[in-house]
């Protein structure tokens, strides 16, 4: 192997501890972005070395791409394994959003993400342009996009919230706009309805793992009756729904989504018996990945989306999924942002209570957004508490860390953390 790290000032803390246990590296190979340090070479002096001629490398379809380490919003993050073969896939499939050589995609997430790294090298592929910014900002993103006449954005939910919250979102001309992608997370329906409104070009919402396997897209221009769902199977996928004993379940059930396609990982990197947990077969041997993920297919074959496994509230022996309480609060006219989590309960195990973000200036009380949900909600839903946040925790790629918040309610038990 040909190891060399290129390393920034920002991240020399997190890095230099570990130094020693990267393995060998090519002469020549500690690259510095942004500082000066004996034995590192500055990043242009080591780019101005480098010849411009054309070669070749060989490279196998299974070769080795990249690792992606997972958000660990629900335990230790675990290495996800690429191959060419999947990334090969990307410029041949992204043309069907309008991706082309005039593509101009703002990337705003880090590098280090699946989410970014799906459609930079998309864009590249395709011989298009990718603006990068330092870091997610509201008005720095919206002014490039109006400068630099953008046509693509690959955002995720906390991003289209913030952008189309800013009191000046209406003032940009992004009339360049031809289509904005969200991941990561499942988009609100409101925010998906008032982005079709007011923001130019198609809005596709995309559901899928890192690792691969079952995926959907929503266009959400095009089917606004669906907007609570993460849309339909995309290309060559399959899904199945499947009950805790690993059996299929029929149209409209409710369980964990499992699926498979041509886009699969080769494994969780030198962890396989994490990879084996991921596995379930069908009745002719053919290999899916579970998801972890709760859902249903509805009557037209969209996939409605309910809660990570493992979110999955069990109050009194019933199922209670926390985004279905979490949909019903954000209809309230003063609650922005919330997370629904399951706290001990000595009578049912676990009862829902409600982590809220409330409007600027509201005067509502904890108590009233209570007794508001609780009077729509099944006697199974009710919440036992509404706690007000000034904002909820989210991890880099802006996934709430749910794992993070129930951790001080569940100290000192046999924590469901």
């Amino acid at each position: 192997l040909f190891r060399s790290l290129f390393l920034s000032d920002q991240y020399r803390a997190l890095v230099e501890p570990y130094e020693t246990r990267l393995g060998k590296l090519i002469a020549g190979g500690r690259i510095a972005y942004d500082f000066v340090r004996p034995g590192w070479q500055g990043f242009e002096a080591w780019l101005a070395t480098a010849s411009d001629a054309p070669f070749s490398a060989p490279i196998q379809p299974l070769d080795d791409f990249n690792i992606i380490y997972s958000s660990g919003t629900t335990g230790l993050p675990k290495g996800i394994l690429h191959s060419h073969a999947l990334r090969s896939q990307l410029p041949a499939r992204f043309p069907a959003f309008d991706y082309g050589p005039d593509t101009v995609s703002i990337v705003s997430t880090p590098l280090y993400s699946n989410t970014t790294l799906v459609a930079l090298l998309a864009t590249v592929g395709v011989g298009g342009t990718s603006v990068l910014m330092r870091k997610s900002d509201v008005v720095k993103f919206l002014e490039l996009s109006q400068a630099e006449r953008a046509t693509h954005a690959m955002l995720v939910p906390v991003q289209y919230q913030r952008i189309l919250a800013h009191p000046d979102f209406d003032k940009y001309d992004l009339g360049s706009f031809k289509a904005k992608l969200s991941t990561s997370a499942p988009l609100r329906a409101h925010i998906k309805a008032d982005a079709v409104k007011r923001w130019p070009g198609r809005l596709i919402e995309i559901y899928g793992l890192t690792e691969g396997g079952g995926s959907c897209m929503l266009e959400a221009n095009l089917h606004p009756t669906k907007l609570h769902t993460v849309g339909l199977p995309g290309f060559g996928v399959e899904l199945r729904i499947l009950d805790e004993q690993g059996m299929e379940l029929p149209q409209g059930a409710v369980g964990e989504i499992a699926g498979r396609a041509e886009m699969m990982m080769k494994g969780y990197y030198k962890q396989d018996d994490k990879t084996r947990e991921l596995f379930w077969h069908d009745k002719d041997g053919r290999l899916f990945f579970k998801s972890g993920d709760m859902g249903k297919l509805d009557e037209d074959g969209f996939l409605v989306l309910l809660d990570r496994k493992k979110d999955m509230i069990i109050s009194g022996g019933f199922n209670v999924y926390a985004a279905d309480i979490e949909v019903l609060l954000l209809k309230h006219p003063d609650v922005i942002d919330v997370a629904v989590i399951g706290v001990p309960s000595d009578q049912w195990g676990e009862s829902p209570m409600a982590l809220c973000v409330h409007r600027e200036g509201a005067a509502i009380t904890e108590d009233e957004v209570r007794e508001w949900a609780n009077g729509q909600l099944s006697k199974t839903q009710r919440l036992v508490a509404v706690e007000f946040r000034d904002s909820l925790p989210r991890s880099t790629i802006g996934k709430i860390m749910k794992r993070e918040l129930r951790a001080p309610y569940w100290e000192g038990r046999a924590a469901k953390i």
